[in-house]
């Protein structure tokens, strides 16, 4: 199911022997767009660390609920490495944070989980080893920090990002909301991070492979409206371009094979 990465902020985090805070913000990395932790408000439990949670331990969104469930205990919570607060999240800590806990390390491949196009929950399949050839550095990035930058389409700016699109199964980012009104009358669009040419974060601008005509003429986003597959359709259509959920298929096909 797709969610605003907004409306997932403050849902409540139950671990498998309690409530441990509710969801504060994301990190993502800026190659795969995929999130890589989700970022826990512990208030004042684990006072002066950061409390990540990978996709790995995440159950899923209880939408009637607000809440996250976890498959993890607030023990192993607890005495999993430590992030402060002020600090980046480094490749060290990430190396010491998935052995604890025994999970893939994402970057040891290709794809997009690594050695897998998709996100492999049962430590059954967990059959491929990491490839330090394929290895590659993630530079993650806050969905909080990304919020604001600027759209610069392929002849000008057009709008800037408001809010992300996650998707709770594939934990990937499926679009960015853009709000384009400030630009022009406009509305609210969503682009998908394949049609990204590079990101500045220096500049704070998100540039675009589309034209300010493309990104203006494109299907509107409305907040209160659910996301369908027609609607997606619609917008990929419009792009001239095939859905993630083909490339998705595709790849797996390929790996199966």
């Amino acid at each position: 199911m797709l969610f605003k990465a907004n409306t997932l902020k403050g849902y409540k985090l139950f671990s498998l022997d309690g409530e441990i805070g509710a969801v504060s913000e994301f990190y993502f990395d800026d190659q795969h767009w995929a999130v890589r932790y989700l970022v826990a408000d512990t208030g004042g439990w684990l006072t002066g660390r950061q409390v990540l949670l990978s996709p790995y331990s995440l159950v899923g969104v209880l939408k009637e609920d607000k809440a996250i469930a976890i498959n993890l205990t607030k023990e192993q919570i607890q005495d999993s490495p430590s992030l402060e607060s002020d600090k980046p999240v480094s490749r060290q800590f990430e190396v010491d944070y998935h052995g604890y806990y025994g999970w893939p390390m994402y970057w040891g491949g290709p794809l997009m989980w690594g050695a897998y196009p998709y996100l492999v929950r049962d430590p059954n399949e967990w059959s491929a080893q990491d490839d330090p050839e394929k290895s590659w550095d993630p530079h993650l990035r806050s969905t909080d920090a990304v919020t604001g930058h600027h759209i610069q389409a392929t002849d000008g700016e057009i709008g800037h990002v408001e809010d992300f699109i996650l998707d709770d199964d594939a934990w990937a980012i499926r679009y960015l909301v853009v709000d384009t009104r400030n630009w022009w009358p406009g509305k609210k669009v969503l682009v998908s991070p394949r049609w990204i040419e590079r990101v500045s974060w220096s500049e704070q601008k998100v540039f675009m492979k589309l034209t300010r005509d493309a990104i203006k003429a494109s299907p509107e986003y409305k907040d209160d409206e659910k996301i369908t597959r027609d609607y997606e359709s619609g917008l990929f259509r419009h792009y001239g371009r095939d859905g993630y959920w083909a490339h998705e298929t595709e790849t797996e096909g390929a790996e199966d094979s």
